[in-house]
């Protein structure tokens, strides 16, 4: 249970061991290429059926839960690309709808259905999204919020990956849930990764993590709702329809 309601306001400073551990699937000092000012356009898939969000096939569709309304896909661009595309749809009825569309990057060499701590590579598959946090105060969140000193990026870090985790949502890959995104707990043992975020964009591929512009991480901050079990589901495009 969390103590204070759904909203935390903890101001703290991290020992380094732990700062670490926690950002050990984020960040990293290796800018490939300038940010994407303009959004692709997300994978195609059936338009003639809104029931089915577009370039999902059956594997990861039926891993989505029956319950959630709320999916970030994230399309990338290919398996060994950092670039990608991430869309946000709404579920009402049985009809899924697109809301917004964004620019984004996932780990520097691409994507991977076996993710191992310090590959590079942002695990494929469906996760779902329960916990928030960062540097700046709470933009008015839906998932419970932790504020917290301790997520700022180390200052030996290139100054443009700084404000990296300003914004952050967990992606509930190797963590607990109900905890703040910076818990370094590990269920799955530390070599199969973890501390894999939602978070600001530095302009380049991340560590294993998915990065987006400031304003829209502060739109999928106040728009995602626990009521409404928002996921994310992410792959490259070829293992999305699969």
């Amino acid at each position: 249970m969390r103590s204070g309601g759904a909203r935390r306001a903890v101001v703290a400073t991290a020992v380094l061991g732990f700062l670490l551990t926690a950002l050990g699937g984020c960040g990293g000092q290796d800018p490939e290429r300038p940010k994407a000012t303009e959004p692709r356009a997300e994978a195609t898939g059936s338009a003639a059926d809104p029931t089915r969000i577009p370039g999902l096939g059956d594997r990861l569709r039926q891993r989505i839960p029956a319950a959630s309304r709320q999916v970030v896909a994230v399309y990338g661009d290919g398996k060994d690309s950092a670039d990608s595309t991430a869309v946000l749809y709404t579920k009402q009825g049985s009809t899924w709808d697109r809301i917004r569309t964004w620019p984004a990057h996932n780990g520097k060499k691409g994507w991977t259905t076996d993710h191992h701590e310090g590959d590079k590579r942002s695990p494929v598959g469906v996760f779902t999204l329960s916990d928030a946090g960062g540097v700046l105060p709470d933009p008015g969140a839906g998932l419970p919020y932790t504020r917290s000193a301790g997520f700022a990026a180390p200052r030996w870090w290139s100054k443009s990956y700084w404000h990296d985790f300003d914004y952050v949502i967990a992606i509930d890959y190797n963590r607990v849930k109900g905890t703040p995104p910076n818990d370094p707990t590990r269920p799955e043992g530390y070599e199969k990764g973890g501390g894999i975020w939602l978070h600001m964009d530095h302009g380049s591929g991340t560590s294993a993590c998915i990065s987006l512009s400031e304003q829209a991480m502060a739109y999928l901050l106040r728009t995602l709702a626990p009521d409404r079990h928002p996921v994310v589901v992410m792959g490259d495009r070829a293992d999305l329809k699969a």
